[in-house]
C-alpha cells in the first residue's frame, strides 16, 4: 500500500537559494546508508541524488522527497535504490548506467518480497515498481547528459561493475557526488579516478579506518577455504548478492579452480545482469568463466547436492535469511565445516549476532552454532587513507562528507580541516554554499 505521495509534506524549501548550491539530504547525512540528497541552485535546477533505505530491522527510510523531475541512482544496492519507486507517484525519470538499470527489478522485487514476508510497510507497491522500470535512461561513463541548466556524467566509482560518481557543471560550481567508491581495483570493478571540483560530496564510511593490504586478504581466505577442504569440510561463503559474491567467485576460480564450488541466491540472477552489460566488468572473460565454472544451484535437489560441495556460495551475506540459513542449519552439526564472512556485519544482523554471540536465529529458533567463524575484510569501500587521499587529489574548496557515522566523519574532518572547508550536514537541515567568497 501506498502511505503518501512525493512532495505532499515534504519539508524541503518552497523557493531556490539565492545564490550557491544548497544540499538538502533527506537521508544518508550522519548515518551509513539510507541516502537521498537533494541538489539545488539559483536557476530552480533541482535534482536528487540516491532514494535508499536501509535494511535494517525494522528499516529506516528517508525524508520525504519533495517532487524531482529526474533523479540520478548511482548504483543498485538498497540503501541507494531501495524507495525510487515511491518517486513515480510523480514520472521521476531514473537516470544511471546500464547496468544499474537491469539489476533494478532484482534489488526492487526481493525489497518487496522481504517487506512482505517481515511485516514491515513500504511505501510502493508492485504498479509503481513496473512504471520505475520504464522510468529509465540509462547512461554509459563519460556520456554527458543535461539536466535544467546542468549539464552531468557518470564516471567509474570501483565499488561494485556499473556503480557511478556523478561529475556535475552548473553556472557556478563544478560538483563531484562520489557515490560509493574504491579507489582500488577489485576483482570486477576498475577503481574511481578523482576529478578537479569545486565541491566533493564524498562518502566516509570507514573514515577513520584503513583495511588490511587487498591482495593479503584474499591469499587469507584461500588458505581458510583449502584447510576447510583438506580436512572433510564444507565452507560457506555468505555473500552480498551484487557485487562480494561475484568477487568470492573470481578470486577461488584464479587461485584454487580445483575446488567444486556451488553458486546459490539471488547474486545467480545479478551476475547474468552483470554478463549482459560486459563494459562495466573488469575482465569481463574472466567473469564469465568463473561463472561457468562454478555450479549454479537451481532448485532443492540442487541445493541437496550443494552441501557435499567443497565450497557454497549464497545470500544472504548478513546471515539474515536466504539460502544461507537453509545451508547452515544442516552444516552446523558437522565439526570440519566452516562459515567464512566476506562481508560488513551491521549490527543486530544475523552475523553480527553470531559473531559475538556463537548463535544464530534459524526459523524461529535461538540456535547454537558449533562450528569454525571467520572474517575477512573484502570491503569495496575505500579505506580513512584512500579517501583522504582522493579528496586532496580533486582539489575542492569545499568538501561535504555523508554515508558515514559521526566518528568516521570527525576523522576525516580533523585530517583535511585545514585544507578546505569542511561539512558535516544533518539529515533535513538544508547546506548552502556560496561559492563567490572562495573566488
Amino acid at each position: 500500500m501506498v502511505l503518501y505521495t512525493p512532495g505532499r509534506t515534504s519539508t524541503y524549501p518552497n523557493t531556490p537559494p539565492r545564490e550557491g548550491i544548497r544540499l538538502h539530504f533527506l537521508g544518508g547525512a550522519r548515518e551509513v546508508g539510507n541516502v537521498g540528497c537533494v541538489i539545488e541552485d539559483k536557476t530552480g535546477t533541482r535534482l536528487l541524488i540516491d532514494y535508499g533505505l536501509a535494511p535494517t530491522k525494522p528499516p529506516r527510510y528517508p525524508s520525504e522527497a519533495p517532487f524531482v523531475e529526474h533523479a540520478i541512482i548511482t548504483h543498485a544496492h538498497i540503501d541507494h535504490i531501495g524507495m525510487a519507486p515511491w518517486l513515480m507517484a510523480h514520472e521521476t525519470r531514473l537516470h544511471g548506467t546500464d547496468l544499474t538499470a537491469a539489476v533494478s527489478e532484482i534489488m526492487w522485487s526481493d525489497t518487496y518480497k522481504v517487506s512482505d514476508i517481515e511485516g514491515y510497510p513500504l511505501a510502493w507497491d508492485k504498479r509503481d515498481l513496473e512504471t520505475a522500470l520504464d522510468s529509465w535512461i540509462p547512461h554509459r561513463f563519460d556520456e554527458w547528459f543535461e539536466i535544467g541548466e546542468w549539464r552531468c556524467r557518470l564516471l567509474p566509482a570501483g565499488h561494485i561493475p556499473g556503480a557511478a560518481m556523478v561529475e556535475i557543471e552548473t553556472p557556478e560550481a563544478r560538483i563531484l557526488w562520489s557515490g560509493d567508491i574504491d579507489t582500488r581495483d577489485s576483482p570486477n570493478a576498475i577503481a574511481a579516478s578523482p576529478i578537479d571540483c569545486d565541491l566533493l560530496c564524498l562518502e566516509g564510511t570507514y573514515g577513520g579506518r584503513d583495511h588490511p593490504n587487498r591482495g593479503e586478504e584474499e591469499k587469507r581466505l584461500v588458505s581458510k577455504v583449502l584447510e576447510v577442504v583438506s580436512r572433510g569440510g564444507t565452507a560457506l561463503v555468505p555473500a552480498f548478492a551484487s557485487g562480494r559474491g561475484q568477487d568470492i567467485l573470481r578470486i577461488l576460480h584464479r587461485e584454487a579452480p580445483h575446488l567444486d564450488v556451488h553458486y546459490d541466491g539471488m547474486g545467480t540472477r545479478v551476475t547474468r545482469e552483470w554478463l549482459g552489460c560486459p563494459d562495466f566488468i573488469r575482465d569481463y572473460e574472466e567473469m564469465k568463466a568463473a561463472f561457468r565454472w562454478s555450479r549454479r544451484v537451481t532448485g532443492k535437489s540442487d541445493r541437496k547436492k550443494a552441501l557435499g560441495a567443497d565450497v557454497i556460495v549464497t545470500t544472504s551475506g548478513m546471515l539474515d535469511g536466504g539460502p544461507a540459513i537453509w545451508y547452515l542449519n544442516r552444516l552446523r552439526h558437522n565439526s570440519t565445516n566452516s562459515i567464512l564472512l566476506t562481508g560488513y556485519q551491521a549490527e543486530d544482523s544475523g552475523g553480527r549476532k553470531l559473531l559475538e554471540t556463537g548463535t544464530l536465529n534459524i526459523y524461529g529458533n535461538q540456535t547454537n552454532i558449533p562450528l569454525e567463524i571467520d572474517k575477512f575484510n573484502l570491503s569495496n569501500h575505500a579505506d580513512h587513507s584512500s579517501l583522504c587521499r582522493f579528496a586532496r587529489d580533486c582539489k575542492p574548496s569545499n568538501l561535504v562528507i555523508f554515508h558515514s557515522d559521526s566518528s568516521a566523519a570527525n576523522a576525516i574532518t580533523e585530517e583535511l580541516a585545514k585544507e578546505m572547508q569542511v561539512h558535516n550536514p544533518s539529515n533535513n537541515d538544508p547546506l548552502t554554499i556560496d561559492f563567490s567568497q572562495f573566488e
